[in-house]
């Protein structure tokens, strides 16, 4: 049985389990780092060792692109200096589905919070709350329609930066997906703190996940993600949850403990989870994942 367990922190906690394949002579276990965490690759399969080595180097590269934490990632690179010509497609394509959900949340889904974030928590390192004053300067440098986006380059304005942490793990999954699936592997689990299945268990079923309120879901050609408003928290005292309100500019206020969402991406499902913290109601939330065909209200507790 999986555990559903939500790891989300500035330095991007992930557990990452990409891939279990049909019977095959060869099985390898391969723990070691990867997004910046702890990491494992189960394998079974005759060409084990080399699908492992192309996939670390796939993981690789995508951190090259898509992290906050490395200093020469496109992300970052477009975060310091306010554009990025000729984008990688992956951060194109992360970043025009973070626009659809944006709109579909009503502004809620916002990857422009990321002044909000540092500022936030940079604050909570010197053992205090940020003051209303530096809250309204950090929020006047977000806003989603300030970023210009294409092929040719990204744009900010002045001052903004982005965030992926509430898509890119499950971004992350779907390409690891993809990559596997290419490789000829067809019964895949991938948790990056998102799930991604393609297939079932090798032994026969679904992926049997564990939900946070202790119900079993049968997980197969899906991706199930959760969030938890006060799953990461910047006080000690466990209020101020991690999940920004870009219209306020504070942390989300908790209306439950967590929801979970299922949909055919991980990408979408990690984004409209992590939107629908900041809904007010469980109708506003079944509205807007009602947008998308595939998408399931999995849990809300």
């Amino acid at each position: 049985m999986i555990s559903r367990r939500r790891l989300i922190a500035i330095s991007a906690a992930m557990a990452l389990l990409p891939a279990v394949a049909r019977a095959a002579p060869a099985r390898l276990h391969w723990a070691g780092q990867a997004l910046g965490a702890r990491a494992s690759i189960r394998l079974d399969h005759p060409d084990a060792a080399a699908i492992t080595a192309r996939v670390l180097s796939e993981i690789d590269r995508l951190e090259t692109i898509l992290s906050l934490y490395r200093r020469d990632s496109a992300l970052s690179r477009l975060n310091r200096d306010g554009r990025l010509d000729a984008p990688p497609f992956e951060l194109l394509d992360c970043l025009s589905l973070a626009g659809t959900v944006h709109r579909a949340s009503g502004g809620r889904f916002d990857p422009t919070v990321q002044p909000l974030w540092a500022l936030w928590a940079e604050s909570a390192a010197a053992g205090h709350k940020p003051d209303a004053e530096a809250i309204e300067q950090a929020r006047r440098r977000t806003g989603w329609a300030r970023i210009a986006l294409d092929e040719a380059a990204i744009t900010l304005e002045p001052g903004m930066a982005l965030t992926l942490n509430g898509i890119g793990q499950g971004y992350v999954a779907d390409r690891i997906a993809a990559f596997l699936e290419a490789e000829g592997l067809t019964d895949i689990l991938i948790d990056t703190g998102e799930l991604r299945a393609l297939g079932g268990r090798p032994e026969g079923g679904d992926w049997p996940v564990r939900m946070p309120d202790g119900e079993r879901l049968a997980l197969r050609q899906r991706a199930l993600a959760t969030s938890a408003p006060l799953g990461t928290t910047f006080d000690r005292a466990g209020q101020d949850g991690h999940i920004l309100d870009p219209a306020t500019g504070r942390p989300a206020a908790a209306a439950w403990r967590s929801i979970s969402i299922s949909a055919p991406s991980a990408a979408l499902a990690d984004a409209l989870a992590t939107a629908a913290c900041l809904m007010p109601d469980e109708g506003t939330v079944r509205a807007m994942t009602g947008r998308f065909d595939g998408v399931r209200l999995e849990d809300l507790a």
